[in-house]
């Protein structure tokens, strides 16, 4: 055989390789409903607020749990809630690390991320405020991130060129194998990244959803909604969405203790000191049933306004600031499909939450439906 037969050879066995690896990581990427049960699980984390393990102390725990308690402490917690719940996906929203008592953000991210990525479960992250503060800037971290085993972040959306921030994107979850909606996105995930601090001197505070960003969103919606009313077996309406960021809206602040389920422990909001109006547009696109964020520790609440739920995860990391005593948390989300007259898994009918608590049971509570297609029709 001549040297060039040779290379022939070697490009044709390049090719193939290099399509079946991009053909498995499309099968990996591609997220859908459990066929069992007809259902699809997200678990959110937020503010981990990891540094470099177990020589990080803890903050805010009870005297007794002092000597003992480190960084290491966050990383049980999530594989114990990994096994309880058994998610489908595992969603950081943000200060993952905390950038200050990181020796190496490399390093920190490996750490913080590690039980997700042993899982073998799909995850995605966004940033908080606190994530570009050690060796990485924030660009660098949202590339580090995307460089990880198992995960489904992007540093931002393919396509766009001009976008604010680092770690815009959306995920699709399409229905079950086998079934007439297996290639329909039943269920819509959008990740922003809410900035860290203003960069506009005369505004003081934290950062907030720029309007690059939110044309990105609308964008997107408006794409998502043809594709699932479009032939094959085009669908009514939108199907649902959920939003995942680290920094509440000023609409947070709606709130008070007769219309919310869970907790408000802060004293304000910590929300940005402008409105840029992100709420009004997801309300004016109309899919998006339910925002979930962090970065108040001490509020797990979810409250619901104009028909979008307003959620906290609540704190989830032991290097995070807390109350001593106030167990720390993470939110579950499941979203349940309809059975069709034929038997098969339809569209989306409800979605679901609940958290768990890092005692010694792994309590569950706050249950609460966020939507329900049902009540929805009612409601049009």
């Amino acid at each position: 055989m001549g040297a060039a037969a040779v290379v022939a050879v070697m490009l044709v066995s390049f090719l193939c390789c290099a399509a079946a690896q991009v053909q498995q990581q499309q099968q990996r990427r591609q997220l859908r409903f459990d066929g069992r049960r007809g259902e699809f699980r997200v678990l959110q984390v937020a503010d981990m607020h990891f540094a470099d393990g177990k020589t990080t102390p803890c903050e805010d725990v009870l005297p007794q749990q002092v000597a003992a308690c480190s960084d290491l402490n966050t990383t049980a917690f999530i594989r114990r809630v990994i096994l309880a719940e058994k998610p489908d996906l595992i969603v950081f929203t943000g200060d993952n690390i905390f950038g200050f008592d990181a020796t190496d953000a490399a390093a920190s991210m490996n750490a913080a991320f590690a039980p997700a990525v042993a899982s073998n479960i799909p995850w995605a992250a966004v940033l908080g405020n606190h994530d570009q503060e050690s060796t990485l800037s924030r660009q660098g971290v949202m590339k580090h991130i995307v460089g990880m085993k198992n995960t489904l972040s992007q540093v931002n959306p393919t396509g766009v060129h001009v976008i604010d921030g680092y770690g815009n994107y959306n995920l699709e979850v399409h229905g079950v194998q086998g079934s007439n909606l297996v290639n329909k996105s039943l269920l819509n995930l959008y990740f922003l990244d809410s900035g860290d601090y203003s960069t506009v001197p005369s505004i003081p505070g934290y950062g907030w959803i720029k309007p690059s960003q939110q044309v990105w969103f609308q964008h997107t919606s408006s794409k998502l909604k043809r594709s699932y009313t479009n032939k094959p077996h085009p669908q009514k309406g939108q199907a649902p969405g959920l939003a995942y960021f680290h920094i509440p809206l000023p609409e947070y602040s709606s709130f008070d203790s007769s219309n919310f389920t869970g907790e408000k422990l802060e004293g304000a909001i910590s929300s940005p000191t402008v409105n840029s109006g992100f709420f009004t547009t997801m309300v004016e696109s109309g899919d998006v049933k339910a925002v979930f964020t962090g970065h108040d520790h001490l509020n797990d609440f979810c409250g619901e306004l104009t028909g979008i739920h307003l959620c906290y995860a609540g704190g989830f990391g032991y290097h995070a600031y807390g109350k001593a005593g106030w167990s720390r948390r993470a939110r579950m989300v499941v979203a349940s499909l309809e059975k069709t007259d034929k038997g098969s898994w339809g569209e989306v009918k409800s979605i679901k939450t609940w958290k768990r608590l890092d005692d010694e049971h792994l309590t569950a509570i706050d249950g609460q439906v966020l939507w329900s297609k049902s009540f929805s029709r009612k409601g049009m």
